[in-house]
C-alpha cells in the first residue's frame, strides 16, 4: 500500500473537504476552526488528528508545532481549506450595507490567514475552495491578490468552477477552487455524471437524483413527522408547487389563476422544492421552513438526509443542537467531490516523489 501523504486543514468545520482528501490516500494531521461544535465533530471523526479552535490569526507555525509536533509539520505535502464564504456570496448583491470580499474584515482575516499559512508551512500543493462568487469580476481583485501570493511563493495556480453533480453528487452546488502546485501541472478530474440534457458525452451516467438516495429513509413510522412541518404561514400554499419549483409557479406570469406572489420578489429558493427525479439544489448552512431546498413531501428535510446530498456517510458525528449540526453540513464540501479532487492531487505527489528518487 501507498504511504500515506499529509494534509493539513483549515477552517475545517466538521471535515467534508477533509473526509474526501483522507478517502484519496492522505492523512489529515490537523484541522483549524474557531466553531466550538465542528471543533468536537472533527476531532470525533479524525481521532488522529490535531485540531486547533481558535483564529486562523493565531495559527502560527509555533502553534502548529506545540499541536503536533515539529516533525509532523516536515514536508506536508497538502494545505486544504475554504475560507468563510458571506464575504463572496451572492446574498452581498442584496445585502448592499455589507462589505464584501476583503473589504469585510471576515474575508480579510481568513484569506490572510491561508496566505501566511501557505507561506511557513511551504506544502508541495495547495487546495483553496469557496463559493461560485469568488470567481466573479467584482472580486477580482481578492483573487488576484490569491494567486499572486502564491505565484511569489513558488506555485502554479490554476483555477475552476465544478459542478458538484457532475462528480457523483446528488445536488447541484457550484464550488470555485483554486491549485497550487511547486511541481508539476495539476490535471482536473474528470467528470464522472452529466447533465440529463449534456448528450455530447452518453457513455457517462446521468446525475444522481435526490429520490436515488434519501427516498428509503421514508419510513412509515417517520411520514408524518410533524416536527419538520414547513412552509410557515405559506404552508397550504407550499402543497400546490409541484415538486422541483418554488414560489414561481404561484405568479401570475407563471399563469396561476390565483396569482399569490410577485414575478422575482424573493430569493429563489423561497418555498423551493426537491423533486426525486433530479438532483438536489445547494444545500444551505441554515435550516429553514420555508426557504429550500425543502422535501417533496412538503417538509423541512431531515439532517439524515441532508447528509446523503451532501455524500457524508450516515454515521458520521455532528456535535450540537438540530442548527448547529445543519450548519456544519451545510457548509461543508460535499465529500466526493473533495475525493475527486484528491486523487488527482495524490497521483500528481507520487508522480513528483517517484521521479525525484529516480533522479
Amino acid at each position: 500500500m501507498a504511504q500515506k501523504l499529509k494534509a493539513l486543514s483549515l477552517f475545517s468545520g466538521c471535515g467534508g473537504l477533509d473526509l474526501g482528501i483522507r478517502e484519496a490516500g492522505f492523512s489529515i494531521i490537523a484541522g483549524v476552526d474557531t466553531d466550538p461544535f465542528s471543533a468536537r465533530s472533527h476531532a470525533r471523526n479524525f481521532p488522529a488528528s490535531g485540531f486547533f479552535e481558535g483564529s486562523i490569526q493565531d495559527f502560527t507555525r509555533h502553534a502548529a508545532v506545540a499541536l503536533v509536533g515539529e516533525e509532523a509539520l516536515d514536508e506536508v505535502d497538502l494545505l486544504i481549506g475554504g475560507p468563510p464564504c458571506p464575504p463572496f456570496s451572492k446574498s452581498r448583491f442584496y445585502r448592499t450595507d455589507k462589505p464584501r470580499a476583503m473589504s469585510d474584515p471576515v474575508g480579510e482575516v481568513t484569506i490572510n490567514g491561508y496566505i501566511d499559512t501557505l507561506r511557513w508551512l511551504k506544502p508541495k500543493a495547495f487546495l483553496l475552495e469557496n463559493v461560485a462568487g469568488m470567481n466573479f469580476k467584482v472580486h477580482r481583485e481578492t483573487l488576484d491578490f490569491i494567486l499572486e501570493s502564491a505565484r511569489a511563493l513558488g506555485y502554479t495556480t490554476s483555477t475552476r468552477v465544478l459542478n458538484a453533480a457532475d462528480y457523483g453528487v446528488p445536488q447541484i452546488r457550484q464550488r470555485f477552487f483554486v491549485v497550487g502546485t511547486l511541481a508539476g501541472e495539476f490535471e482536473w478530474p474528470e467528470p464522472t455524471n452529466r447533465d440529463p440534457e449534456d448528450h455530447s458525452n452518453p457513455a457517462l451516467p446521468p446525475w444522481r437524483t435526490a429520490g436515488e438516495v434519501i427516498s428509503d429513509l421514508d419510513t412509515e413510522e417517520n411520514a408524518n413527522d410533524v416536527g419538520h412541518v414547513a412552509g410557515g404561514k405559506h404552508r397550504e400554499l407550499l402543497k400546490q408547487i409541484p415538486p422541483g419549483d418554488n414560489y414561481l409557479f404561484l405568479t401570475a406570469k407563471r399563469g396561476h389563476p390565483d396569482p399569490q406572489f410577485e414575478w422575482r420578489k424573493r430569493y429563489w429558493s423561497f418555498l423551493l422544492k426537491l423533486s426525486p427525479d433530479m438532483p438536489s439544489w445547494t444545500i444551505q448552512a441554515r435550516r429553514s421552513n420555508n426557504m429550500g431546498p425543502l422535501h417533496w413531501r412538503n417538509r423541512i428535510l431531515r439532517l439524515e438526509e441532508v447528509k446523503r446530498l451532501q455524500t457524508f456517510p450516515d454515521d458520521w458525528y455532528l456535535e450540537g443542537n438540530v442548527d448547529q449540526q445543519w450548519r456544519q453540513v451545510g457548509n461543508a464540501v460535499p465529500p466526493m467531490l473533495a475525493k475527486a479532487l484528491g486523487i488527482q492531487l495524490a497521483e500528481l505527489l507520487r508522480t513528483q516523489s517517484r521521479e525525484r528518487v529516480a533522479a
